[in-house]
Formats: structure tokens, sequence, C-alpha cells
């Protein structure tokens, strides 16, 4: 990473693909196709005049949006040069679904195990390219057909992923896509690695957007190319080195994961657990989530001031409830986003600072066990599929990122498959953890609930709920960008 300079350059809309600005929600109908090249000449033609949709706000909303990703395969099925390849992180390099040690990690395990995906498991499997298209449902079918038109002399389509349209909530009946980071689009930030106090919902533009400086004040590595492999000026340049023609900048990386639910296992599991009592039952679903069905967190409404925040189902954090009574500690939205600050909290002044800092404050120690949440938000933008209980029903997860390991692979690995978090012993993430036994033994199919006096309350056995069935990781690159792929080698 590079140190952050002081800039004062406007953002430019029109050069970032309109998913990192918007969520599509009046875009009810979807569907991602994955797609591998065939014909690199004819892919770069089709690349080159697609009506990709910008991140520009438009005074009517628009009624359809179309984006591409491409895979680092798909950068080298399109006849991109190795060392510009080489420029990206090597967690898109390398792919998802590499190694068993990575899936280990992200806890890719048993019926999650990539060998057994449906796309993006193997090199075979894996897709170059992904068109995502959105529209209103009667625009959508004429629309798709126009967009894609010549797409296939170019492409062979190995997979589309269909949407539903749950009106906002998830396949399980939770109310779903409540909490997301605010981007700092105005850049009023500073671009500075300092401690902050309180937990914010404000996040720096180089956090989602390659070509910025992030929470650190540093930009992340991407491609910066010699101007004289861009003799038409077609790239920007960077910010932190103006003679280098910046192919990352405003560009973003995405993730995409296809998550079967089940959800006849998971409200069986649960009538198991209460013997069918209806309180019960929704009781301890909702503590598994941290939040009711109806999306209101169990943590209560607390109208503290979050900056950047500005849904009122958000005003909280956790810090009055340590012990987790009201939220349990391994809840699945506490474990994805903890909400906590840089350093634990604690009276004013350098005194108090520095035994928090330096370990000296037995209580801040004991609330010092998880990561500072600024350094890990993701910008999520899934879709669901399937009707339950019609049909196979699940979300297909899509999340942005500046930097795949420190946000997706961290927050996946460390918090939801993790079995030490918070300092919590044996337990993944009730909801969407594997629940398999670890190399060694180690149970991770228990979730626990704290009670004001006495042992927790122990649910144990939890089966595995979701399981990966495909996924990969993207470019998501700006449009002047894609420009630039498309005309292959200069």
């Amino acid at each position: 990473m590079v140190e952050a300079a002081m800039t004062d350059q406007p953002v430019d809309y029109e050069d970032i693909q309109g998913l990192v600005r918007f969520g599509y929600r009046r875009l009810t109908q979807a569907c991602f196709l994955l797609l591998r090249v065939t014909n690199p000449d004819a892919a770069r033609a089709w690349l080159a005049q697609a009506p990709v949709t910008s991140a520009t706000k438009r005074e009517a909303p628009p009624e359809t949006a179309l984006h591409i990703a491409i895979t680092s395969a798909g950068l080298r099925a399109l006849g991109v040069a190795e060392d510009i390849v080489e420029g990206f992180s090597s967690e898109f390099i390398v792919g998802m679904s590499s190694d068993s040690s990575r899936a280990r990690r992200l806890g890719d395990l048993g019926p999650s195990d990539p060998a057994h995906w449906q796309w993006g498991g193997s090199l075979d499997t894996m897709p170059h390219v992904m068109v995502m298209l959105y529209a209103v449902p009667a625009e959508f079918d004429e629309w798709g057909r126009h967009a894609m038109s010549g797409a296939e002399e170019g492409f062979e389509q190995i997979a589309c992923l269909t949407t539903s349209d749950l009106d906002g909530v998830e396949p399980f009946g939770f109310a779903d896509g409540i909490s997301e980071p605010t981007i700092d689009w105005k850049r009023d930030r500073p671009a500075r690695d300092e401690e902050l106090s309180d937990y914010t919902n404000l996040s720096c533009l180089g956090e989602y957007l390659l070509g910025y400086p992030n929470e650190y004040g540093e930009y992340t590595d991407r491609p910066l190319l010699d101007a004289l492999r861009d003799p038409d000026a077609i790239l920007p340049r960077a910010e932190d080195a103006p003679e280098r023609a910046d192919l990352g900048r405003n560009g973003s990386y995405l993730v995409l994961r296809q998550l079967q639910q089940d959800v006849e296992g998971f409200w069986g599991f649960i009538d198991e657990q209460v013997q069918g009592d209806p309180v019960r039952r929704k009781q301890l679903a909702e503590a598994m989530v941290g939040r009711t069905m109806e999306g209101e967190p169990l943590m209560g409404r607390t109208n503290e001031a979050i900056d950047g925040e500005d849904d009122p189902r958000n005003t909280f954090t956790y810090r009055s409830d340590t012990e987790g009574l009201r939220c349990p500690v391994g809840a699945h939205i506490r474990r994805s986003n903890p909400r906590n600050a840089d350093l634990p909290p604690g009276p004013p002044g350098f005194i108090s600072w520095a035994a928090r800092t330096l370990g000296f404050d037995a209580d801040a120690l004991a609330n010092d066990l998880v990561s500072s949440t600024r350094f890990h938000r993701l910008l999520r933008r899934g879709r669901e599929y399937g009707v339950p209980p019609l049909e196979e029903t699940g979300l297909h997860f899509i999340c942005l990122g500046a930097n795949i390991a420190r946000q997706f692979e961290f927050v996946q690995s460390a918090w939801l498959s993790g079995l030490r978090f918070a300092g919590s012993r044996d337990e993944s993430d009730p909801l969407i953890g594997n629940h398999q036994p670890r190399e060694d033994g180690t149970a991770s199919d228990t979730f626990s609930m704290p009670v004001p006096s006495g042992p927790d309350r122990r649910v144990c056995g939890l089966p595995q709920f979701v399981a990966v069935v495909g996924g990969a990781y993207f470019f998501l690159p700006g449009l002047r960008a894609l420009r630039y792929l498309s005309r292959g080698q200069p």
C-alpha cells in the first residue's frame, strides 16, 4: 500500500459502474449471466459496446441497468498481458476455490467444498465474465435480449443465475438488506490513519473503490501502467503516481457466492429445540440472527448518534451489552458487524487511553477481542433466488470491496467461520456456519445464549443450514478501464 497524497480531485461518477453506488431495489427483476470466452476478438468487441450503467444520478431513475465483472482467468482469456494481471491482489489472481487452505479458512467444508460446486469450483467451470442484468419486470425480457445481442459470438454461457423478488425478506423469513456502510463520496473524511473512539458507519471511498485512500490513509495496490502502454490516455492517471495510468481507479473487487438455504431444515431444527412452542420458536430464531424477523435489533433502538447512519433500525452498538444478554455475542448480525470502535470504551484522558492501549485495563482487555469494525466493512449487493417452499432457494451473496483479504476473507474466516469470535468457545455463525468438526476434532455446532445468572443456555448439534454451491472473485472495472481492456494489447 502507498500512503495517501493530499488531493481534492472530484469523483468521476461517469467512470464508476452504478452497482457501487446503487442497490437497484426498484429494478426487481435481475439475472447474472456467467460466461466463458470462446473468441477473444469477438468478446472484446462486445465488451466495447456493452451498455454499462454508470454511477451518475439521473433525473428519472433508470428502468434498466447492466454491469460487467471479470475474473483473473477472464482477463487472461481476453488477452490481457500477464504483468498487468499480476498487478491485482493475490486473492483475486488465484481465486476463491484455489486451494484447500483457503477453503478451510472460508468455511467451505463438507457440502460447501468447492469440489461439489455447480460452478466456479474448477478451471473448467470458472466463469470468465459475469454480466449482471437488472430491470423493471415489464422491460426485462426484451431489453435483456437486446443488451446481450452479439455476445454469443465471443462467449458461451455456462450458467444463468436467476433471482427472486421476495420484497426485502430473505428465504428464512427475516427482513434483509437493512445495514450498509455509508460511503464518503464527497471525500470529506481526512485520509489518514487515526484512532476513532466511536463506531462509525461512514467509510472512506478507498474501502470500496481502487485508486482512492482507505481507512488506513493508504492506496490499495492495483495495476499502474507506464503511460506508453496507454498512448490514447484512455485510463485515468493515478492520484498517488500521476505519471502512471491507473487501471484500477474507479473499479472494485466483487465477491459472488451462491448460497443454498435449507429453509425447511432451519425451521425444523428450531421447532425441535422448542418442542413446537410458537413464541419460543420465534425467540430462538431471532436470537440466532440478532434481529427480529421484522428487522428491529434485539439491542433495541438507542438513538445513538452514529456518523453516517440514517436508518433508525441501525442506531445502536453493543457497548452496553458486552455479555450478550440482549443480543447473543455469537448472533449472525453481531458477528458480521460488531459495531465496535478502534479501542474499548473508557473515560477520556491520556492515562485511560494508555491503560486501554497497553493492556493494563482488565475490563478493556476483555472487550478488546474483536478487530475494529471500520477496517472490515462490506458493501452488499446480493439478491435472493427461488421461492420457498416451492423450489430450491437461497441467496446470491454479492459484496464489493477494495481489499478481498482484509474485507470479505477476514469477515468470513475470523468472524463468521472462526470458532473464537469475541472469546466464544467452539462456535461458528449459527445461521451460515458450516458446523463441521475441524481437522483436530473441535466441534463448531453450538450456539450460546447468556443468561443473567448461571451458565449460558447452549443449543447443540446445529446442522448446516446454508451450503455454498458456487463462487468466484471478480474485478468490476471502471468504464474507462473496461474500454481499455476491450482494446486488447496496446
